[in-house]
């Protein structure tokens, strides 16, 4: 007889035990009380049959609490690097070749141990640490995004108006508009000179540097614009960020004397004319560091960590792979996954299969058949690392509480994303959904699940759909993140570093044959 057996048939005795003598009790008046000698074997049925998710913080245990707050004073610097998906790409490549990774050359064999990259176009992204079994047996691969919800500069952006100088924007993904006003900002660029010459610039986030602003309408004026539903407050059109306000002469005679002034600083110093800025990709973000959050510094708070806390704990997993492995691990760092992932270095690209058949290619040292490839792929496994909404009590009625993912609980591994019905989400496999979960508990790693939140509610999709379309197979799996999509979002130390713990675990191991 099984232990459960044994256990349920004790708990029938007792239960039929306890019944007698709470009818004899209720005759005398007297309260039914469970012996507790008969508590024993409920708890143990208990303890095999339940599961929870519990809080993972332990400050007795020192040397975790050490690497948990170590790891995370590295991570706050890869995001005050990182707060574009240009920045994050050039800063993750600066860290791999630092770590032992070069270049990905297609015309060179790749032998186990390799260590390669290649950048997608500057905006995207795919490492790989080459293992010793044959490519047809596919790869572990971890795709997160690098892009975050912003506002981009439109294409005709400077202009004056009674006085002031203005640079006209169009936000990207899906943001409260309203979050964006009265704060300082920030303006990172990539910008094409007539000479040809590329450049890069930055202005906002040093502390000798300005800021850049859009107005709020002071509270005094406020009281027709404080009837309007949330989705109205700032409309788009008035997302228009404050540049400047010294005319470049006082003569008033002088034709856009204010906007001249502004493209003569920006000629002086970058040698931007206005005619650069048509084609220019430049984008305005929050002029905020990384900060530790709370008295206790439990928490992580900064711009755009949905999704560069999941690419940075990948990243360091994948450069922390110190020794042989045996199925190829790849990292791949996708962009535009905040509009729909289109675009030519959005995860719907042919782009980054490409690179995946070129280091197949590389690997047999030969060209590969149209069958090797498909089984590469086919048989490749990949976690979808996207962030997770975090459980947060002061909105509790948007959110299941039995199906929720919660700070400070570990990473999240998330079986479907999605929208009412769900709408646009891979929706992994129960097979593949327990195979990723017993790998974590084989290595001590705590994990928890849960959904978005209440059905009806919203939604949100991942990268995962487009790589379960190529044939891979796929579970989104991720960092549970308190204010997502706003200019300061908050995570937890605790499940950063168990984050990057899993993601390590899940290159080295999953599907490894003994």
């Amino acid at each position: 007889m099984s232990s459960v057996a044994i256990i349920s048939e004790q708990l029938r005795c007792i239960v039929m035990t306890t019944a007698l003598k709470g009818r004899y009790m209720n005759e005398q008046n007297q309260e039914t009380v469970l012996d507790p000698k008969d508590r024993k074997p409920l708890e143990e049925l208990r303890k095999q049959l339940t599961f929870s998710f519990k809080n993972l913080w332990n400050p007795e245990n020192q040397e975790e609490m050490n690497a948990v707050m170590a790891f995370c004073e590295d991570y706050k610097v890869a995001l005050n690097k990182g707060k574009t998906e240009r920045k994050f790409v050039m800063f993750a490549v600066d860290l791999l070749e630092k770590n032992g990774f070069r270049a990905f050359n297609p015309d060179e064999q790749l032998a186990a141990g390799d260590r390669v990259y290649d950048s997608v176009q500057g905006k995207g992204l795919i490492a790989a640490v080459i293992g010793s079994d044959s490519p047809d047996k596919g790869f572990n691969m971890i795709g997160s995004h690098v892009d975050s919800p912003r506002l981009d500069l439109k294409p005709n952006p400077l202009y004056e108006t009674d006085d002031l100088a203005f640079l006209k924007t169009h936000y990207y993904g899906g943001i409260k508009k309203y979050l964006w006003v009265a704060i300082p900002l920030a303006l990172h660029g990539f910008v094409t000179l007539n000479d040809g010459s590329t450049i890069n610039i930055s202005i906002g986030d040093k502390d000798e540097d300005p800021v850049f602003y859009i107005s709020d309408l002071l509270v005094h004026l406020a009281s027709d614009y404080m009837q309007k539903k949330a989705s109205e407050v700032v409309a788009g059109e008035e997302l228009n960020v404050l540049v400047g306000g010294i005319p470049i002469t006082n003569d008033e005679d002088v034709k856009e004397r204010f906007k001249l002034g502004i493209l003569k600083l920006l000629y002086d110093q970058y040698g931007i004319v206005e005619r650069n800025l048509l084609t220019a990709e430049i984008e305005i973000v929050p002029a905020v560091k990384a900060r530790d959050v709370g008295f206790d510094r439990a928490f992580v708070g900064g711009y755009g960590q949905d999704d560069r806390v999941c690419a940075y704990t990948s990243l360091r997993a994948l450069i922390d792979i110190n020794q042989p492995i045996r199925r190829t691990a790849l990292c791949v760092f996708y962009d535009k996954e905040e509009i729909g992932s289109s675009g030519v270095t959005g995860a719907r690209s042919q782009l980054y299969l490409s690179v995946q058949k070129r280091i197949v290619r590389s690997m047999l040292n030969r060209e590969p058949s149209a069958f090797e490839l498909i089984d590469n792929i086919e048989n490749s496994v990949m976690l979808s690392s996207d962030v997770a909404a975090a459980y947060d009590p002061t909105y509790a009625s948007v959110f299941d509480p039995r199906n929720s993912t919660y700070a400070g609980r570990g990473i999240a591994i998330v079986k479907y994303v999605g929208r009412g019905g769900k709408g646009n989400t891979s929706d992994a496999s129960a097979e593949y959904f327990d195979e990723v979960t017993k790998l974590l508990d084989k290595n001590n790693i705590p994990w928890q699940t849960g959904e978005l939140g209440r059905v009806d509610q919203g939604g949100g999709g991942t990268v995962a759909m487009f790589q379960a379309d190529f044939g891979i197979t796929v579970i989104d799996c991720g960092v549970p993140i308190l204010s997502m999509h706003s200019c300061f979002e908050v995570a937890s130390k605790i499940d950063i570093y168990m984050a990057y713990k899993a993601y390590n675990v899940f290159l080295k191991q999953m599907r490894v044959e003994d």
